[in-house]
């Protein structure tokens, strides 16, 4: 990975990335479904992990994009240069103090829905769940702590400390074999003589390590005393004490295991000297000793003592009480640590809820703003048709009294008079004067009334009009009525004078009045007909004439 991105950066050597430390996001392999373009890295093509966004619009990894700019001089955006190398501006250049946290993207990636893929876990939810659970999946493959090199499932790491690690043994100070803590605790020398400090040696290599190979850049984690090999800086130190709280738990139960059989060792030992110096036929600590209101020891065998003997006990119960406050107080510090953490966690979840409940309300706030904006849109729109209906209506209307109406998709329209979709169709309104009447005509290509089946019905329509008030009523002018041959042989004409007595002529009161003329204008055979061209390339033209003498 780190060499395929230096490559495509520059040709400019740099030093691996620290471990813990290596550029690298999220493995696409642990989403359910897979994820889109906007939710990788540019460099390392898995899915974002803190995602930053530079000013060329890519998106980099927190730690891609640092370990980017500190291995390579005067870095370029990668993808800036996949989609055209000719047009590189200062945007492409990459630096940290240049980025920004993509907030948004961040929050999109965190309800991912991602499964653990390890062999045998079946967990699965969402990403903000998914660094947890990698730090207490019992069936993660971990190595121990003990440098032994041995990489266990996590569930069965004490099973492996205390029956199968070859280096948490303990050494018999008399027979000097090396015993695992289990068997140390069963084993009983058949050598009475022995040295009188008996000291149970663990050997554990990841200290020694520690001790002997300190690193001049990382610093070791607060709980290494009891088996944690991380190694980092301060910021990748904060993260890890974050994530693996659920494992330092586990280390601090396997390392207070080894101190019960260490000390009961240590008591055995002493006895043991004293037996083979003084002939001591058996020594007794009294069973269920109470240390610190907690602790027990109870690993003596019972028997009579003197007075020397009581002495004696009277020290060891001194030493072991000693010891054992001793690493009482280490544990009470480390649980005061933990407190702190557990703390500081508690704060920043909170500090999360007050952050999602402002941004709550910003989202709510913007939302009524949409809707405004909405409205206001839908008005504008409404207005903008009614200005366009204006202006056709302008466009099609005669002022003179004669109207030429073209009808178009004669044949669908005749089909769906006969249906029954459409009746009647109305033609744009015509006026006999610049502030004359008001009309329009209106067409039954099917046929109306006596018609209906048979012709093709036509009549005139009165509107309402602006200008009524001042016209006389009723109307009384002639109307003539024309379906124009279209190879000008032989027009259908049609005329009519009004009936003043019929209420389709007088001053109107609603939009339109009752529509009069011809319900037998044209026989539909006739229309049809080949002989005639009414009907021309599904088109035909209807003409109206009105004497305004």
């Amino acid at each position: 990975m780190a060499e395929n991105t230096s490559r495509g950066l520059q040709d400019v050597p740099g030093s691996s990335p620290d471990e813990n430390e290596f550029p690298v996001g999220y493995p696409t392999t642990i989403c359910e479904d897979v994820p889109g373009q906007k939710y990788l890295c540019s460099n390392c093509n898995n899915i974002l992990k803190k995602a930053l966004q530079t000013l060329c619009g890519h998106r980099y990894c927190s730690a891609c994009l640092a370990w980017i700019v500190r291995n390579n001089k005067n870095a370029i955006c990668q993808k800036c240069k996949e989609e055209d190398p000719n047009i590189l501006s200062e945007e492409s250049l990459l630096a940290e103090e240049r980025a920004f946290g993509d907030a948004a993207i961040n929050k999109e990636i965190s309800e991912l829905k991602v499964h653990c893929v390890t062999l045998g876990c079946s967990w699965s939810g969402i990403m903000r769940d998914f660094e947890e659970h990698q730090s207490l999946c019992e069936y993660a493959l971990i190595p121990c702590h003990t440098g032994c090199g041995h990489v266990v499932m996590r569930k069965k790491l004490a099973d492996h400390l205390e029956n199968g690690c070859v280096n948490n043994v303990m050494v018999c100070q008399q027979c000097q074999r090396s015993l695992s803590s289990t068997e140390y605790q069963e084993h009983s020398c058949e050598d009475n003589f022995c040295k009188e400090q008996n000291h149970v040696q663990t050997e554990t290599a990841s200290k020694e390590k520690s001790l002997s190979t300190p690193s001049a850049n990382k610093d070791g984690c607060r709980f290494s005393e009891v088996g944690c090999s991380f190694r980092g800086g301060k910021e990748k130190m904060k993260e890890h004490e974050k994530s693996a709280v659920g494992a330092h738990m586990l280390l601090l139960l396997q390392h207070m295991r080894q101190l019960k059989g260490t000390l009961c060792s240590d008591a055995k030992a002493v006895l043991n000297g004293n037996r083979a110096g003084k002939s001591i036929s058996s020594l007794q600590i009294p069973a269920g000793l109470d240390v610190s209101g907690d602790l027990e020891v109870d690993c003596l065998p019972g028997s009579s003592v003197s007075e020397d003997e009581s002495v004696l006990q009277q020290l060891m119960r001194e030493k072991v009480i000693s010891e054992l406050e001793n690493k009482l107080h280490v544990f009470e510090n480390i649980v005061a640590v933990l407190n702190k953490e557990v703390e500081s966690s508690h704060m920043e979840i909170m500090a999360f809820r007050r952050q999602s409940e402002l941004d709550q309300n910003i989202i709510r706030g913007l939302e009524l703003k949409i809707a405004e904006l909405h409205r206001c849109l839908t008005q504008k729109d409404a207005g903008l048709s009614s200005l366009h209906k204006s202006l056709v209506f302008s466009e099609q209307a005669s002022y003179d009294g004669i109207f030429l109406w073209k009808i178009t998709d004669v044949g669908r329209k005749l089909q769906d008079s006969v249906t029954g979709r459409t009746v009647g169709l109305y033609s744009p309104a015509f006026y006999t004067a610049k502030y004359g009447y008001k009309v329009c005509l209106r067409v039954y290509l099917n046929g109306d009334g006596t018609g209906k089946g048979t012709h093709m019905s036509l009549f005139f329509v009165v509107m309402k009009g602006d200008y009524d008030a001042l016209l006389p009523w009723p109307f009384r002018h002639k109307v003539t009525f024309m379906l124009l041959d279209q190879n000008n042989r032989e027009h259908v004409i049609d005329a009519f004078r009004p009936d003043l007595t019929s209420a389709s002529f007088q001053r109107p009161v609603h939009d339109m009045n009752v529509a009069s003329g011809c319900p037998t204008f044209l026989p539909l055979a006739k229309l049809q007909s080949p002989k005639h061209a009414y009907v021309k390339e599904d088109t035909l033209f209807l003409k109206c004439i009105i004497e305004t003498n």
